[in-house]
């Protein structure tokens, strides 16, 4: 009996260092209500779901500096008025949380753009799985080389397939550079140019893309859009942007002038989401620190210990999302800038969640080891957690009465 009772006690300590053990990983924050809070920093205009929301009323934005092809609305008395249009929508599936954006691309002030440049409404639709629980112990993006990091990098068709687990449907308009949507429903394309170069710092004799103080322009479509972060996602610009090629400050430093332009929002703000799912932060975390270091070849970061992984704005390419991670983080860099890390490296919430301790655990029959780290995360979510809790219960309640009869 008393062999019985101790082979009992260690299978369920191998049970119990099984489930701390996956309770370690951590749970990304992506029940209902994590969604319905980033949601709430899009300035949108309509609750959704919407069927088309090109067909819904916006907030009229009225611009006197455009005209002809580069007016997306109607030229009324001389002046050019458009809609802004943005729904987003948090809702349950089964027991997964999926987020859908619906915006006509337009932004919520004037854009600066020459008169012959095309500015065209669009139908932007998806949906997508809220914050998807990633590890950094399996990253999804890998390149050790610099032939393979700029082949994934340099690619302005990386955007195009967000990862399976993501499980990402398109509902609107197919947009293959397509990388996030911003805050304000303007498009985050791939950040590369259409030569595959970095449009602000590009590496041999490309020249550099012109842009507006917001740090957007059009695309041959008509499709406006950022490349990397700025602050005119969160509020108006205060006099309506520029050519950027107007402002020194701007054209002589766009990543430090698109950086700067945070100087209201230092702590963690959210400015998008990326259609994998993952929100898409600025160039600060919730202490007020630049993020200088600690993201991925991706641009993605895990920023708090419960393992949860998203992307920031920052001074070097990819400037805000390059691919959809979470990547690794080799000492290379890519080809095809000049403003790029020459290596990455982990963030200590990262490091902390792929080390490994050694946890040794003893009863009077044996002693059992396992290499792997036993602390419980402070954190699950929604009905993950309460999945894991019953399971367990279950699991240990049939064990015991399993052993009752076997010691009796």
């Amino acid at each position: 009996s008393t062999i019985n009772f101790n082979i009992l006690v260690n299978s369920l300590i191998f049970v119990l260092l099984g489930l701390t053990v996956n309770q370690a990983q951590g749970t990304a924050s992506n029940n209902l209500t994590n969604c319905q809070s980033i949601a709430s920093n899009f300035r949108t205009t309509v609750s959704g779901p919407v069927a088309n929301i090109t067909s819904t009323t916006g907030t009229n934005v009225t611009c006197t500096s455009l005209s002809g092809a580069s007016c997306p609305g109607s030229n009324i008395s001389g002046s050019c008025v458009f809609q802004h249009k943005l729904s987003v929508s948090c809702y349950l599936s089964g027991s997964t949380v999926k987020i859908r954006i619906q915006s006509n691309g337009l932004p919520y002030y004037c854009p600066s753009m020459p008169s012959s440049d095309t500015f065209a409404e669009q139908n932007i639709d998806f949906e997508v799985n809220f914050n998807p629980d990633v590890s950094v112990n399996s990253p999804l993006q890998s390149a050790t080389t610099v032939s393979a990091l700029s082949s994934l990098l340099c690619n302005i068709q990386g955007s195009s397939n967000p990862p399976s687990g993501s499980a990402y449907v398109n509902r609107g308009s197919s947009y293959s550079t397509l990388a996030g949507v911003s805050v304000d429903g303007v498009s985050i394309m791939n950040v590369n140019s259409l030569n595959n170069v970095d449009p602000f710092y590009p590496a041999g004799s490309f020249a550099a893309e012109s842009v507006d103080t917001c740090l957007a322009h059009c695309q041959a479509a008509g499709i406006y859009h950022y490349h990397m972060g700025s602050s005119c996602a969160k509020a108006n610009p205060s006099s309506g942007p520029s050519a950027c090629a107007s402002v020194s400050a701007c054209i002589s430093n766009i990543s430090n002038y698109g950086i700067s332009s945070f100087s209201s929002y230092t702590t963690l703000t959210v400015i998008g989401i990326a259609r994998d799912g993952h929100v898409i932060y600025g160039p600060y975390t919730s202490s007020g620190v630049e993020v200088t270091s600690g993201t991925d070849i991706c641009n993605g970061m895990f920023y708090d210990s419960i393992g949860n992984y998203a992307y920031f704005a920052t001074r070097k390419f990819p400037y805000i999302t390059g691919c959809y991670g979470p990547g690794n983080y080799p000492n290379v860099s890519v080809n095809c800038s000049t403003n790029a890390p020459s290596s990455y490296t982990m963030s200590s919430y990262a490091s902390a969640l792929s080390s490994s301790n050694v946890t040794t655990i003893s009863t009077n029959a044996t002693t059992v080891s396992s290499n792997t780290t036993t602390t419980i995360a402070s954190h699950t979510s929604g009905s993950k957690a309460l999945h894991r809790e019953v399971s367990v219960f279950l699991l240990l309640m049939t064990m015991i009465v399993i052993g009752i009869g076997w010691i009796q």
